[in-house]
């Protein structure tokens, strides 16, 4: 079969592997729609980050690289072990965390935070970014009727940002300024509105996301590059600053501009993947008493709500999709279309099987 594996930094090649095998405890899924996420891009661009390199096998998988990409899935069951509790031919989501089930994280019940933390598709395994995929039955989300598979393929994504509006401690009419509309900042701003935020405001200087961020549920949209970010989003909120920030660009410019643009006792959820280190000063975090968190994708209870939400019509799934492009070109019109002209884009979606 086809799969896109990832042998390092700008290489990702679309090789013929072998079919997997079904494994006990697991389900074998013909793969219809598969995300380009941003951390497959940093891994094309900067990688291995979170691709385990030769010599460092992964805990659970106990894979190096090379290996197939693709964490953001969904198709139909094709074949299931004897006593399963899932039938072929159901469509279902993949939800790609590897966890081991035996450390303190694991046993209070925080599997995103387990100690030999994994994903199914950047650290082995196998990926969604091939044309079948075998995946142990704990991942498997059966998609109810009415919801594709494309929009199956969204849920990962979307699960993302609505673990960072709930790490925000977000109260219904609260003000909220999203940095950066990319992929994560996109449904960020989709799960504040569905789960009852007040202003919302974007930091964006890409035109078409500075559009569709207004389209799929911003009230307002800053520029950073042709005015003061802060200043606007200053005005915006009666000159007191938001009561939620997210920093979904990842660069030292947007985490400052978020220090500065929350208000005094608020809220910064730290959303993006890092390429590497950056510096701040603390005193924008201790003078203003700000609390700071973090995320790690998130809970199988967010996982499952995120669907419940898609079913519910909570969001505008065909507002986050600008391109579909084949598997045999993934490369060409995937990963280096998002370098090229990553601001044209919100989500490009592999069709695993083409």
């Amino acid at each position: 079969m086809k799969a896109a594996v990832f042998y390092g930094p700008k290489d990702i090649r679309v090789d013929e592997v072998e079919e997997p095998e079904l494994r006990e405890g697991s389900v074998k899924v013909k793969v219809d729609w598969c995300g380009i996420c941003g951390t497959d891009l940093h891994e094309y661009l900067a990688g291995p980050i979170f691709v385990p390199p030769e010599g460092s096998p992964h805990p659970i998988t106990h894979e190096t690289l090379p290996l197939t990409l693709g964490h953001e899935f969904a198709g139909e069951i094709e074949e299931v072990g004897e006593g399963s509790r899932f039938s072929v031919g159901e469509k279902v989501a993949i939800n790609p965390v590897y966890f081991c089930g035996e450390c303190t994280e694991c046993l209070r019940g925080d599997h995103n935070l387990c100690k030999k933390l994994g994903f199914y598709g950047l650290m082995g395994g196998g990926g969604g970014m091939s044309e079948h995929a075998v995946v142990p039955e704990y991942m498997i989300n059966p998609l109810p009727e009415g919801l594709t598979t494309e929009q199956g393929a969204l849920v990962e994504p979307i699960a993302v940002g609505l673990r960072a509006v709930r790490r925000s401690g977000l109260k219904a009419g609260d003000s909220a300024v999203v940095f950066g509309a990319g992929p994560i900042g996109a449904v960020t701003v989709q799960c504040l509105k569905a789960l009852g935020a007040g202003t919302i405001i974007v930091c964006e200087v890409a035109e078409a996301r500075k559009k569709k961020a207004l389209e799929i549920g911003a009230d307002h949209v800053v520029d950073p590059s042709k005015e003061d970010a802060v200043a606007g989003i200053l005005d915006l909120t009666d000159g007191d600053g938001a009561d939620v920030s997210f920093d979904c660009a990842g660069i030292q410019p947007t985490y400052q501009m978020a220090l500065k643009a929350t208000r005094k006792g608020g809220v910064f959820v730290v959303v993006a993947i890092w390429e590497g280190e950056i510096s701040h000063n603390p005193n924008d975090v201790v003078l203003k008493e700000l609390d700071v968190r973090g995320i790690i994708c998130y809970s199988q209870d967010d996982f499952r709500d995120t669907i419940q939400m898609l079913k519910d019509g909570k969001f505008d799934t065909a507002g986050l999709i600008t391109e579909r492009v084949p598997l045999s070109e993934v490369v060409e019109r995937g990963f280096e279309e998002l370098v090229a002209h990553k601001d044209r884009h919100v989500k490009i979606l592999v069709d695993s099987g083409s």
